[in-house]
């Protein structure tokens, strides 16, 4: 038998999230023979203190895996240095990685989806990342599985082979795309994954989801993901680093085991569509839109 991918939480200022995150993560079937490694990130500013402390308090107490590391870092380097990493850190050690961040809830078969994924694809080139989150689709016409270019960042495993093609520098990416290749990308310019290459550009995120993408869809990588959830993702609150008040990737978690993996090596066509249609149309009405802007106002109001 192959040996199971250790799992790497990272967390930094969110206590009740991190709890939950744990809870979900202990109640998956692997868990007591899996080992843990949680990255806690320092404190930014020194309003921040408390609640990593808090953070840390949770992590220190954990159980339920067949051994926890906690890497504790002093100061900030925030979630993209965090995360890449510690990826690269675990990648190299044992060859394999599944990563959550401290705000995904997971179903009971998340680890095990993720290890038989790892062992089914091991040598397979093409397939360079596996993803668990799946967007609110129509799934009626798809298998339970199947293969996309975009890489979801919400719970996902990688082996050291698909790694090392990660291109952490901007501009080294940006070079290497044309007009069709930014159409592609962006999945027919229905999702935003070109303007967050742009938007990294210029500072306004520092994210190493899109540039991970990127990398994936350079190499002409294919990406795992299940038609349905096994994750959700609790922070759309307003407390995320990236994420706003939101409700539009909200989904119901799949309680139920994956056992059916892709063999035809090529991106599924009625999943694309179907994806497309959704980037297409999920920010709803002029009116939901209005809605949402407000409330996220409100919420950033009253967090001041």
């Amino acid at each position: 038998m192959q040996h199971l991918a250790p799992l790497a939480l990272f967390v930094y200022n969110r206590p009740q999230h991190t709890a939950r995150t744990l809870e979900s993560l202990q109640q998956n079937e692997l868990a007591a023979e899996s080992k843990l490694y949680i990255f806690s990130d320092g404190a930014k500013t020194s309003q921040d203190e408390q609640k990593v402390a808090e953070v840390r308090e949770i992590i220190r107490k954990a159980t339920g895996f067949k051994s926890i590391e906690i890497i504790e870092r002093e100061t900030n380097a925030g979630l993209a240095n965090s995360i890449i990493a510690g990826v690269t850190r675990l990648v190299n050690e044992f060859g394999q990685v599944v990563v959550f961040e401290d705000d995904m809830i997971t179903s009971p078969h998340t680890i095990s989806y993720f290890n038989n994924a790892l062992n089914h694809y091991r040598e397979v080139e093409k397939v360079m990342h596996i993803g668990s989150y799946m967007f609110p689709i129509r799934t009626e016409h798809l298998p339970e599985t199947f293969f996309f270019r975009a890489a979801t960042s919400w719970g996902w495993a990688t082996w050291d082979r698909a790694w090392k093609h990660f291109e952490p520098n901007i501009d080294t990416l940006i070079n290497q795309f044309d007009e069709e290749k930014i159409a592609a990308f962006s999945i027919d310019h229905t999702m935003n994954y070109w303007k967050q290459i742009q938007e990294f550009k210029s500072g306004k995120n520092n994210s190493w989801a899109i540039r991970w993408y990127a990398s994936i869809f350079l190499k002409q990588g294919l990406t795992l993901n299940p038609s349905q959830s096994l994750v959700r993702n609790i922070g759309h609150d307003g407390t995320g680093v990236h994420s706003g008040m939101n409700d539009i990737y909200e989904v119901a978690i799949n309680q139920h085991p994956i056992i059916q993996f892709p063999e035809v090596l090529e991106e599924n066509k009625e999943a694309y569509e179907a994806l497309k249609t959704y980037f297409a149309n999920r920010k709803g009405s002029l009116w939901a839109r209005m809605k949402r802007f407000a409330l996220m106002k409100l919420h950033s109001f009253f967090k001041k």
